[in-house]
């Protein structure tokens, strides 16, 4: 699962992960612009041309997501952090797919096409011939399909650079048992003299735990000239970019390293296996930020996030919750258990129970649930109330009103203060357009009634159970559209003889007989 890049062909193996140390994510919805920081590069260049065939997807490898963002969606947002100069894209396999994905929610990234897979080496060049000139400065290579990987592993492997005077360093990371990956080979002034592969190693280089990641920084000019040197005379007739450490070795320039304070940071996605360890590993290190931030998530095992979703202090999350998109939990509110919001507000301590609910808006000490679903354009008022069995959908709820019980309130706005009784309906659609409900402030409406929009109930006035309300209904009214009720005695003895209704009901006469 680790990417390991070598002077032939990289690896990937899974090895079990441990107790993350990540530190808190920086979430960018949609970045707009590049900030500027501490040794900023020269350009960030992400590889994410390949097809990722073990992925058996009509999705390009890199546009699949976890928690709400592609692969290159986040390696991405962790090279932002860089705030470099340039950042680059290289694209190949579905580039049409991949660059429409990149022009829509990260505004400022170009990117370079690799019309054939000719090895890391030769998309690296793609990137430097869609800047025009060798970058004069540090470049930092990246794979796009590496997740985990965080801005601050970043900016550490910049700074080392830096400081180091490094032609080349490498981000490497130490790992539990590193059977199978390219060794990091030091000198005694910890430079590194090579990357040896596991079947290449001698007994004593076997005993290193310290493995290459495949990101790398590099100075820009030299990375450049070293490149026009890479030769394809290996098993696969490809450019590898490894090949330019040596390079650049032999011509006296140092190659050092920084060392990932994680190695799962480093975690590669070739499958839907490993796609499924990184979202959980991703979500994880997400709810710990939550949870030092002063948020109770009360099983973390059974809760799932997306990056972008956003907490207040004092905040609970339930069992079997999912916050996706934009949503947000404000403090002392409540969510779950089994729950699921996605770009959803939920005002301070309103509590929301077994509910589904996409692009609402819940007020402030207000109540969902349980068994509610809240569909787009729901906006629930502070202190309301949307109940058990309850569907909204473009409806404004006023400050105090509660819809408690089976009920369906769509393309309608209802004040404050009023009461929709149980089974009621909004008929909205006539079958060709959708028509607009509004119940006043201060209203009671009976249970079983249907409003047949467009119409209004005005302030405080009343509809009888019932009811189909199909004309405006002044303030202070009370409506009432139903048939008189009729009552056919003996109607059950004459049309059921013998059935049971029949002789309950002759038992009940019998009976009141008898009192009489």
């Amino acid at each position: 699962m680790v990417r390991v890049p070598t002077s032939t062909v990289g690896t990937r193996t899974h090895f079990t992960p441990e107790t993350p140390r990540y530190p808190a994510d920086v979430h960018h919805p949609k970045p707009k612009g590049i900030p500027v920081s501490a040794n900023r590069p020269a350009a960030v260049v992400v590889l994410a041309a390949g097809e990722g065939t073990r992925m058996k997807s009509k999705t390009p490898k890199v546009l699949h997501e976890i928690c709400g963002r592609s692969l290159v969606g986040h390696v991405v947002s962790a090279a932002r952090e860089l705030g470099p100069e340039h950042l680059v894209v290289v694209v190949g396999h579905a580039r049409e797919q991949v660059k429409g994905h990149l022009d829509a929610y990260y505004e400022g990234t170009r990117t370079a096409v690799q019309h054939e897979q000719n090895g890391t080496g030769h998309a690296v060049r793609m990137a430097l011939e869609e800047l025009g000139q060798a970058p004069d400065g540090t470049v930092v290579v990246v794979c796009g399909d590496t997740p985990l990987l965080s801005g601050e592993t970043l900016k550490s492997l910049a700074a080392t650079h830096s400081a180091d005077g490094n032609a080349v360093t490498v981000l490497t990371a130490e790992v539990p048992d590193s059977t199978g990956y390219g060794r990091i080979v030091r000198d005694a002034s910890r430079a590194v003299t090579a990357i040896v592969e596991h079947k290449d190693a001698s007994a004593e280089q076997r005993e290193i735990r310290e493995i290459n990641s495949g990101v790398f920084a590099f100075d820009g000019r030299l990375l450049a000239d070293a490149l026009g040197k890479v030769r394809t005379d290996n098993s696969q007739g490809e450019e590898y970019l490894t090949d330019v450490l040596g390079i650049l070795r032999e011509a006296g320039h140092r190659v050092g390293a920084s060392v990932a304070g994680d190695h799962r940071e480093i975690l590669g996605i070739n499958n839907r296996v490993q796609l499924a360890e990184a979202r959980r590993l991703l979500n994880e290190r997400l709810l710990t930020a939550a949870m030092t931030a002063g948020v109770t998530v009360v099983d973390p095992a059974s809760v799932l996030v997306d990056v972008t979703v956003t907490f207040e202090r004092d905040a609970i999350v339930h069992p079997g919750t999912q916050l996706l998109g934009s949503t947000h939990v404000a403090e002392d509110a409540e969510v779950g258990p089994n729950t699921r919001l996605r770009d959803t507000t939920v005002g301070r301590g309103a509590r929301v129970d077994n509910t589904v609910a996409d692009s609402a808006v819940i007020g402030e000490d207000a109540s969902v649930g349980p068994f509610a679903y809240l569909r787009p354009g729901t906006r629930l008022g502070a202190k309301g109330k949307i109940g058990t069995y309850v569907e909204t959908k473009n409806a404004s709820i006023g400050e105090g009103t509660k819809v408690p019980h089976l009920s369906y309130v769509g393309d309608a706005t209802i004040g404050d203060h009023s009461n929709i009784g149980a089974a009621s309906v909004f008929v909205n659609y006539d079958g060709e357009k959708k028509h607009h409900t509004t119940i006043g402030s201060h209203c009671r409406t009976g249970s079983d009634n249907m409003f047949v929009a467009p119409v209004t109930v005005g302030d405080g006035a009343y509809t009888a159970a019932g009811s189909v309300i199909t004309k405006d209904v002044p303030p202070g009214s009370l409506a009432v559209a139903r048939g008189q009720q009729r009552n056919i005695e003996g109607w059950v003895a004459r049309k059921r003889p013998g059935s049971a209704a029949a002789q309950a009901a002759q038992v009940a006469a019998e009976q009141a007989n008898g009192e009489d």
